[in-house]
């Protein structure tokens, strides 16, 4: 009888197997004429219900139908309105809500969806509601306001939600309707139906949301209010988080304590999403996360996966910021490295990673081994992340986290995952001077088998800037010519750079680095060949500062910049050489984690380079006359607030810096809807030394319209006089105006004046950031003719890392090799500083930090191509 039963369940499967799923091979004009039945008298229920089915499956599936199409489908659709299936009448709302965004004349079946709106069968109300708010437009939506208020406070909760949420979708298209219907939500939000009361109030929410006044308000009123709906008091935190970050409120405060009490509700949905909020919170410090840690402590032992997961999740996150606050639930997480759950048993032990001690690391990664074939590569990329935080807690277990890394990179897996393992290496090594060479031996082994192409460049752009620096320098060699002889032109043109670098940097290696690179001259790809001849022609030279300028440390130009002097510069009829002191400066320092494509891949792709903040800036301010003649734009700085957002009137300022000029560029808002304002410029009295040359007003400044007004500033004669104060008064025309239709009452006007704050012009203004991947051969290049050193006492600040980041943003100048980042305990260091001072003067600085009791001791030495450059540096920090 078993084997029986067994038998014809079996049969049963393999039948449905074989027949899959009906609708597999529909033919869209085979539906629509099957559609025209549709017309019949009477309506066959049954056979309308399947044919219907079909339509609305090709549509979800993203069968695209024609607007004749469409519409003939839809009128004959209108049709089964005679019948009164149940099924049959739900399908026809929803076929009228998917047609009616292509079919033409959808607003005629608005009588018939109004019937049914405000008919006595209640499942038909809840669905006619939405399809007919779908079809209405603004200038019908009137015509059915008094039925949607009707339906809003309606006895039957689905009637109700469906008016709520319709509601919410008018809101695009016609807010000032909806928002006459505050009331009626207000009184929903009253009722006693979960997903009512969830429904008004986001209703209510989103009608207020362009007032931050209301907002706030409305807030205040339902923290001191008992919400019945678990959903209402979930969207009620998150609000009230956004309001707390855009005031800058601190804490201490009646929204955060509404929060924090949160953490004691009745529903878990509640106390999760209360537990984020906090979490989430940028003001948040160990203190305030304490309770929050302690409610998901308590999930981490549910039985329920889900709050497992998110509260096993959410500490992991904390433990980013606050490894400490997490240490208590240490045993916890501990528990639930056995979990079923894979994901959840991941996040437990990369979470314990990152807060456990020195000791427990051996024992967790053995733990975390034994079943990582088994978690999918999302959370692979978790434990990479846990593996590289715990590499800088614990510098000396370096060796066992390269093993587990290198072990984890001949896995199978994803571009994405192999990606997050050479990051974290790379990270290691730059950060870890004593992993580099066994980090670098890893990487090595893993291109001789890497399948992506781009990882592959990145590791021989590593190796060529690393490499060389090690003691046994040429064993990497063998690896780097591996990739010119089996690999493809990307991966063989980024070798041949890397190749260069080694014969760059070692008098030893040279001659063998050329015999491979002629090697490379009868490459089948032209850019593998330009680059061996390019590197080779400099190598032979055996000049350092050939090689210091053309190799170690490439040419650093805005793509964009460049590409368009060139073109500007063949339609002029010249006999002078192209100068590249007129080509911008990348304004993108060229970093580890972002290699220079010039440098290690052959540029064939088609796809055009972005252009970044300052050539929009550059291109925007040649457009006006009065500054196409100021020459290349240098700098552009970041917007400087002169006024608190909340006046009424709003203007920032960017300071742009020319060979000779500075323009400052206020960009002014107005608003007041009942102003408009006229002739708008800004007054400047400048620095000494400085003179204003010209201004640009801005002709109309509407409400909530922002416009621009220019002012010009020359340069001081004196070449080292480069900072100054400004003060800023705002002068304008006054026009008292309608506030719905915008035009003045009056022609004539007043003039008036409005104070900004001062504007400082600083050193940074006058530097443009460089990266020097070899500071060495940069410093020895550039030479000691101009160079000046002096000591100084920073009594202002307390430890080196605090140095480093005023000096950095004082002389506005790149730091290089990774120097900005001081070991802990260090109470000496160096930082190296590289950039290029305004009209294309290259600068370096070194500066030597030592911690003492009283504050920080700094020895500077300064090198430039221009002595004036020199004095300006030392002497701004003097």
């Amino acid at each position: 009888m078993m084997g029986s039963r067994r038998m014809r369940n079996n049969k049963l499967l393999l039948n449905l197997g074989a027949t899959g799923n009906p609708f597999h091979n529909l033919e869209k004009t085979t539906v629509l004429q099957e559609a025209r039945m549709f017309n019949e008298t009477p309506v066959n229920p049954r056979k309308c219900t399947h044919i219907l089915t079909k339509i609305l499956y090709l549509i979800n599936q993203g069968e695209y139908l024609g607007t004749s199409e469409a519409t003939e489908a839809f009128f004959a659709i209108t049709k089964l309105f005679q019948s009164k299936d149940v099924m049959l009448r739900r399908l026809v709302y929803l076929g009228i809500k998917d047609l009616s965004t292509t079919a033409e004349d959808v607003i005629i079946v608005t009588s018939s969806l109004t019937k049914d709106m405000t008919g006595k069968e209640d499942l038909y109300r809840a669905a006619a509601i939405r399809a007919l708010c779908k079809i209405t437009d603004s200038t019908m939506l009137q015509a059915i306001e008094r039925y949607m208020k009707q339906a809003i406070v309606d006895k039957i909760h689905a009637v109700s939600s469906a008016a709520l949420v319709s509601s919410l979708h008018l809101m695009k298209t016609s807010p000032e309707v909806v928002k006459r219907w505050v009331n009626e939500a207000q009184e929903a939000v009253n009722g006693d139906n979960i997903m009512v009361q969830y429904h008004a109030f986001g209703l209510l929410y989103h009608i207020r949301k362009t007032d931050r006044l209301a907002v706030s308000k409305l807030v205040a009123k339902f923290t001191r209010m008992v919400l019945k709906s678990p959903y209402a008091v979930c969207m009620l935190i998150r609000i009230a988080c956004k309001v707390m970050e855009e005031e800058g409120t601190s804490l201490d405060n009646p929204l955060f304590d509404f929060i924090e009490c949160c953490l004691r509700h009745k529903s878990e949905m509640v106390i999760y999403e209360a537990a984020h909020a906090i979490v989430n919170l940028k003001q948040t410090t160990s203190r305030e996360l304490a309770p929050a840690v302690s409610v998901l402590q308590l999930f981490c032992s549910s039985p329920k996966p889900t709050l497992r997961f998110a509260a096993v999740r959410t500490l992991n996150k904390i433990a980013m910021t606050h490894p400490a606050a997490v240490t208590a639930c240490n045993l916890d997480l501990e528990n639930l490295i056995t979990d079923v759950n894979r994901s959840i048993a991941t996040l437990a032990i990369t979470t314990l990673l990152k807060t456990g001690s020195e000791s427990s690391v051996d024992r967790l990664m053995k733990q975390i081994a034994s079943f990582m074939s088994e978690i999918s590569d999302e959370f692979k990329i978790v434990v990479v992340h846990a593996i590289r935080s715990l590499c800088l807690k614990f510098p000396r277990k370096h060796g066992v986290m390269m093993n587990f890394l290198s072990s984890m990179l001949r896995d199978e897996g994803g571009f994405e995952y192999k990606k997050a393992i050479v990051d974290t290496i790379i990270s290691i090594i730059e950060e870890n001077p004593d992993a580099k060479e066994v980090g670098l031996a890893h990487l090595c082994e893993f291109i001789e088998d890497c399948e992506h192409t781009s990882l592959a460049v990145r590791i021989l752009h590593l190796l060529g800037r690393e490499g060389p620096r090690t003691e046994k320098a040429s064993k990497y060699i063998r690896f780097i010519y591996n990739r010119v002889i089996l690999e493809n032109a990307s991966v063989r043109a980024a070798a041949v750079s890397s190749l260069a670098k080694f014969g760059a940097n070692s008098e030893e290696l040279l001659p063998n680095v050329l015999v491979l690179l002629r090697r490379c001259l009868f490459d089948t790809d032209d850019e593998v060949r330009d680059r061996a001849t390019y590197y080779l022609r400099i190598l032979e030279q055996q000049q350092k500062s050939l090689n210091s300028q053309y190799i170690l440390n490439a040419i650093n130009v805005s793509i964009v910049g460049l590409e368009k002097a060139l073109h500007q510069y063949s339609l002029d009829p010249t006999i002078m050489p192209f100068d590249m002191k007129s080509v911008p400066l990348a304004t993108q320092p060229i970093t580890a984690e972002e290699p220079k494509t010039i440098e290690v891949a052959p540029v064939k792709s088609a796809e055009k380079i972005a252009a970044s903040r300052q050539d929009v800036l550059a291109d925007q301010l040649s457009d006006i006359p009065q500054l196409a003649c100021l020459g290349p734009l240098f700098k552009s700085s970041s917007p400087i607030l002169l006024t608190e957002l909340e006046t009424e009137y709003v203007v920032r300022c960017i300071k742009h810096t020319f060979q000779s000029h500075l323009v400052f560029q206020f960009e002014c808002s107005n608003t007041l809807n009942d102003q408009i304002l006229e002739n708008v410029y800004v007054h400047i009295e400048p620095g000494e030394g400085f003179s204003i040359v010209g201004e640009i007003v801005c002709p109309k400044l509407s409400y909530n319209s922002p416009g621009n007004t220019y002012t010009i500033i020359k340069l001081p004669a004196d070449p080292t006089a480069v900072t100054g104060s400004f003060s800023n008064v705002m002068k304008y025309k006054v026009k008292d105006c309608d506030p719905n239709t915008g035009e003045p009452d009056d022609e004539e006007g007043y003039d008036d004046e409005y104070m900004l704050e001062d504007l400082e012009v600083t050193l940074a203004d006058h530097m443009q950031r460089v990266m020097k991947p070899n500071f060495a051969a940069a410093w020895e290049e550039v030479g000691a003719e101009n160079e000046l050193q002096d000591t100084y006492a920073l009594s202002t600040v307390s430890t080196i890392d605090e140095a480093i980041k005023n000096i950095i943003q004082f002389l506005g100048m790149q730091p290089c090799e990774r120097s900005d980042k001081v070991g802990e305990g260090k109470t000496s260091h160096t930082l190296f500083l590289s950039g290029t001072f305004r009209g294309g003067h290259e600068c370096l600085v070194r500066a030597k930090l030592a911690a003492l009791n009283e504050g920080v001791t700094m020895n500077l030495t300064v090198r430039s191509t221009d002595p004036h450059v020199t004095e300006i540096i030392t002497g701004a920090v003097g």
